[in-house]
């Protein structure tokens, strides 16, 4: 089977694409997001069936100030020649801003060769690269991306006929779409590591676990922990506690929550494991992650989520932010971080050179700025407030 694309008088002898081909260049549209550089796959395969010198793909947020994202498929590697000075040098000269949305044209057709060839753009920017022909589209997705995908041959080339504009126009409105999912997972990332680097402020160990109870990732919460070894360690992707009998607890807990994610519940395992170094045990919460797909090709999937704590830390609060919240001086501040880490007076003297005396006075002003009357209450109050989410 073959798709048959509109032919002018000036195409090359192949004027259809057989539908493995263009079931490839599908595939390559939409595996673009997930690419550690986004749809250089894509570009790469068109700029070897165009024979064009580089295809570049350009995508923009108009209500976001960050430049966007370039990529360049390119007879030079990934970094065309004179690229980096473009946004600086030549975009405001450049004639392909306000091109028509969702029109696939060349600069020649539009344009017209004589005025082309005389443009700034042209002159002082692509001729010296050796760059001809341009092949433009503009798109604008539902979610309103800008995006603009460029294709470009030498001067020894010819331009690009209809054929080849018709490929084009046939993968623009997929294109679209895998624009705006590339913007939902960026997105989902961005949140994904706003959420994890919260939580490791919190001191919160988090490894996620496939489901053979091995270990996908962890946090660096979680890695400290387990490179001190002291009551709970990684070793060859799984999890071990300290002892033998609490490691079977270990390995018991994560088989009951996968069991229970395999039914569709969501209960949770809870331990305590002890240390080697005699400091308070260390506190697990075992969680199922739901089933939201079928792995292909026998891809691990996450199904359990260990949280972890030690009672000895404390979130590491913000200086700034407690500052602020709470209007404290600088001695102030310092006062209240000890505090909340579980110093005594005598160790906060200690630990900031001053006396006994001094440091009460300080804590003074702690409990009259924070409304605190009790240590304990002070503590809970500098725990609980969102210094320690800066």
């Amino acid at each position: 089977m073959t798709l048959s694309l509109p032919v002018c008088k000036n195409l090359q002898p192949n004027t259809e694409i057989p539908s493995a081909e263009l079931s490839h260049l599908l595939a390559l549209v939409y595996q673009g997001p997930l690419e550690s550089t986004p749809w250089s796959g894509l570009l790469e395969t068109l700029r070897q069936r165009f024979d064009a010198s580089f295809f570049t793909l350009v995508l923009r947020n108009p209500d976001h100030e960050r430049p966007g994202l370039i990529v360049n498929a390119s007879i030079h590697g990934p970094l065309l020649p004179g690229e980096p000075f473009y946004s600086e040098q030549y975009y405001a000269i450049c004639p392909f801003i306000d091109w028509p949305v969702e029109q696939v044209a060349s600069a020649d057709q539009v344009l017209g060769t004589d005025v082309w060839l005389a443009h700034d753009f042209y002159r002082n920017y692509l001729q010296p690269l050796d760059l001809r022909h341009v092949l433009v589209a503009n798109m604008r997705t539902p979610t309103g991306m800008h995006c603009a995908l460029f294709a470009c041959r030498n001067h020894a080339s010819r331009d690009f006929d209809t054929a080849e504009i018709a490929l084009i126009r046939l993968l623009l409105p997929h294109l679209q779409q895998a624009v705006d999912l590339h913007s939902a997972v960026e997105q989902l990332d961005s949140e994904r590591q706003l959420y994890a680097a919260t939580i490791d402020r919190l001191m919160v160990g988090t490894a996620i676990l496939d489901e053979d109870g091995r270990m996908m990732r962890c946090n660096r919460a979680a890695q400290r922990l387990f490179d001190s070894r002291d009551g709970l360690e990684c070793r060859h992707d799984k999890l071990c506690a300290f002892t033998s009998q609490q490691n079977r607890n270990v390995q018991q807990a994560i088989q009951a929550v996968l069991k229970q994610r395999q039914r569709g519940l969501d209960d949770i395992e809870v331990l305590t494991l002890t240390r080697p170094s005699g400091e308070m045990p260390l506190n697990l919460l075992l969680r199922p992650i739901p089933v939201s797909y079928q792995s292909r090709n026998g891809a691990r999937r996450p199904a359990v989520a260990v949280f972890i704590r030690d009672p000895a830390d404390s979130p590491q609060a913000s200086r700034n932010l407690l500052r602020s919240l709470f209007q404290l001086t600088p001695t102030e501040t310092e006062v209240a971080m000890l505090v909340m880490d579980g110093q005594t007076l005598d160790e906060t003297a200690l630990a900031l050179g001053v006396s006994r005396n001094t440091v009460r006075a300080h804590l003074r002003g702690v409990f009259a700025k924070t409304g605190a009357t009790r240590q304990a209450q002070l503590v809970k109050t500098l725990l609980n407030s969102v210094a320690s989410l800066g």
